[in-house]
């Protein structure tokens, strides 16, 4: 609170329940209210407003309901976005002085129509970024450049906000949120708070029977151990939360805790519910006050109920699945816990590398620092459409260019050359009809949007870029969209659209891709003793060759089918291993294991990427050769599956003796023989996991681990291969 009376940018990164709302709503509700009284006595009066930044749209209502509980007369506090009714919309704009809103609707309602907000934003004195933690990736790049575009507009009408950010905690949230907003930041990150005791239980479900690819063992989903420990906390009467990724995951979640109950009590099975994405507000309301007042005992439910929102008081947390990262496990965990009472917090592991390393290391959860958040907010292909977006709110000046990065002036000379903007004496102009917000959306790639059409009603059920539809639109493909499910009929790049029909398969699809990978340009190096790691950019070129279909509640393979789909060209930036047959003879690998060696290897090290990066396995990418034409040798390449990059790979190579530590850790720790899906079998794997060498990777890794690596100039580049301590 005196960081931010004293106008620095501060980022509060605390736990669960620590009193972050307080600590924002403290300094925001002092400038309202001294603004108000400063308006009733002079007419010179400037007055103070604030916007609030959420990342969903819950979030913001329940941060509404917050305020106006705390009765204040002065604090006109309304939320703006997508659901706000148009006649409100208009108040909103003329007499609120707290906003609650949303990076896209900054993007898409405020900034474009500034002139119609001109009274809030000469007055903005705050801007309170929530769950800051969760701006990563390429999304987190997108609202950087929203941020700085308001920012811009916020001093053509004179005013400075302070920008103060909340989060969970996440390493360096200083450089973090500093480097969100483009400015310096002090971060609060000493967590006093009183709370309970909580056992946390790791629990690696039982390998089984079954046998996957390759005969490789599989074992029990996370979605049925899960549910199985959902149902026997509840028959205790221990309020219960599950979390889950998939919408489709916690409906199962639910069903199936719902049929294990109502065969020993059917009156508790009318106490659990799901909650998830899609749902109308009203119905998630109505959940969230149910679960509040303990009329449910227990709900299965997507991240939706991970941010903010005030549900703590529960007994015991389900994570079903390593959630991605550790500042959302410990969000959901730390929603059980209430009144300083004991709770019970469990992760049950799926089929995963990264998962079979976190249970068997829980120093790596709990003793190392937190991975850091990560985005690059001069990606070009990011980038070009926010200077469009700017130069159509108000022309862009030659001396704000250096607000938007140093590689503004080249994407704007691209721009220009594109014919997207143009270059007059005072600046450069947009010059199009177009809305040049709607040019990009903050949570996709781009690359042209395709229509997502029901063929039974011919109702237009949402869109979907470019970049994503060999994966998830192709024929066959199962599509859910508010949490129902379609199949895929056709997918019709030519004429932009996707027709799909209603279905409800006890099944989902994964593609499979096969991909080639070319050096186009080397940025940054570090020796090592037969070897070298390299980070830059690259071409990637992949194809989507097959689907799987798998089981819902149990992950089995139920069959696959080929695809005729045509290539696709990406450039991205990516971390990769130069090696040498020398090094893998002295590590012990064979000639004939380099190729099942270096696969094993960079399957691994995607799925623990993310220990080091907050990516997900599917924003990320693998090559392996044992001879790749640009290196001359052995190589492997993982790369940002985003055009430009996205920052993972970048922090990759920064990390990568920690990384390639964990890597090797998680093939130890799998009790598998030959290899299965906990260690180095990859669910997208366009050449069907073969050849994989289990022990050919480990060889490999601990060889390229005992050099000590140096830098590009040949100064020590820090313990075990960190460019800076960890």
């Amino acid at each position: 609170m005196d960081a931010a009376h004293r106008g620095e940018h501060t980022i509060i990164a605390t736990g669960t329940a620590s009193g972050k709302s307080l600590a924002y709503q403290v300094p925001v509700l002092d400038a309202v209210l001294r603004g108000e009284e400063e308006d009733a006595v002079s007419l010179d009066a400037r007055g103070a407003t604030a916007i609030y930044l959420s990342p969903t749209k819950a979030l913001a209502a329940d941060q509404e309901d917050s305020l106006r509980g705390l009765g204040l007369r002065g604090v006109r506090a309304a939320v703006f976005d997508g659901d706000t009714e148009p006649s409100e919309r208009a108040w909103v704009k003329n007499h609120a002085n707290v906003v609650l809103t949303n990076p896209d609707m900054l993007h898409y309602g405020i900034l474009p129509n500034h002139v119609q907000w001109a009274r809030l934003l000469r007055r903005l004195s705050y801007v309170v970024i929530d769950e800051a933690h969760t701006y990563r990736g390429v999304f987190g790049s997108h609202v950087a450049n929203v941020i700085r575009r308001l920012k811009r507009i916020c001093a053509h009408y004179g005013s400075e906000p302070v920008f103060i950010g909340a989060s969970a905690t996440t390493a360096s949230p200083a450089d973090s949120f500093g480097k969100l907003i483009g400015e310096t930041a002090t971060a609060v990150d000493e967590d006093a708070s009183p709370r309970g005791e909580k056992h946390v239980v790791l629990w690696e479900p039982a390998l089984t029977e079954f046998s996957g690819e390759n005969g490789a063992p599989v074992r029990r989903s996370s979605i049925a151990e899960t549910s199985d420990l959902m149902a026997d906390l509840i028959s205790s009467h221990t309020r219960t939360i599950a979390f889950i990724k998939s919408r489709k995951g916690a409906e199962v979640i639910s069903s199936e805790v719902f049929r294990l109950l109502d065969e020993v009590d059917p009156a508790l099975s009318l106490r659990i519910a799901a909650y998830r994405s899609g749902y109308l507000p009203e119905e998630r309301r109505e959940l969230e006050r149910r679960l509040r007042t303990g009329e449910l005992l227990g709900i299965a439910s997507t991240p939706a109920l991970e941010m903010g929102i005030d549900i703590a008081g529960l007994d015991a947390v389900l994570v079903a699945g390593w959630p991605g990262t550790r500042a959302s496990f410990f969000q959901q965990i730390g929603r059980s816990g209430r009144s300083n009472q004991e709770s019970l917090a469990v992760l049950v592991a799926s089929d995963d590398p990264l998962d079979t390393y976190l249970v068997h290391h829980p120093e790596a959860i709990f003793g190392a620092g937190v991975e850091a958040t990560v985005f690059d907010s001069e990606n070009p292909y990011v980038l070009g459409p926010h200077l469009c977006a700017a130069a159509a709110e108000m022309p862009l000046q030659p001396n704000e260019l250096e607000r938007f990065g140093e590689t503004t002036a080249e994407v704007l000379e691209l721009l220009v050359a594109q014919g997207f903007l143009r270059r007059r004496p005072a600046g450069w102009f947009w010059t199009h009809p177009e809305s040049a917000a709607g040019m990009v959306s903050l949570r996709s790639d781009g690359g042209g949007p395709l229509s997502i059409i029901d063929v039974e009603t011919g109702s237009l059920l949402g869109t979907m870029d470019s970049p994503q539809s060999h994966y998830q639109a192709h024929e066959g493909a199962v599509y859910v969209h508010q949490g129902e499910s379609y199949l895929v009929d056709e997918l019709n790049e030519r004429d932009h659209h996707v027709l799909v029909h209603r279905a409800n398969p006890d099944f989902y699809t994964t593609a499979r891709d096969v991909t080639s990978i070319e050096v186009r340009d080397v940025q940054r190096t570090r020796e090592w003793n037969g070897a070298r790691v390299c980070f830059g950019e690259v071409l990637v070129q992949t194809r989507v060759v097959s689907f799987q279909r798998k089981a819902v509640a149990s992950g089995e393979v139920l069959g696959e089918e080929p695809l005729d789909l045509d290539a696709r060209d990406l450039v991205t930036k990516a971390v990769w291993f130069e090696l040498t047959p020398q090094l893998l003879f002295g590590a012990g690998v064979e000639e004939p294991q380099f190729p099942g060696a270096l696969h094993a290897a960079e399957h691994a090290a995607i799925g623990l990427l993310s220990l080091v990066a907050t990516s997900d396995r599917w924003d990320i990418g693998g090559v392996s050769t044992a001879v790749h034409p640009d290196t001359g040798g052995p190589a492997i390449f993982v790369y940002d599956g985003h055009p430009g990059g996205a920052g993972f790979t970048e922090r990759a190579f920064e990390a990568v003796a920690v990384w390639l530590e964990a890597t090797a850790k998680a093939i130890e720790a799998c009790e598998c023989e030959t290899g299965c899906p906990s260690c180095v079998q990859s669910p997208k794997c366009g050449n069907r996991n073969n050849p994989l060498s289990k022990s050919g990777a480990l060889r490999l890794l601990r060889g390229l681990l005992k050099a000590e690596p140096v830098d590009g100039s040949g100064e020590e580049a820090g313990p075990r291969g960190t460019s800076a301590p960890e």
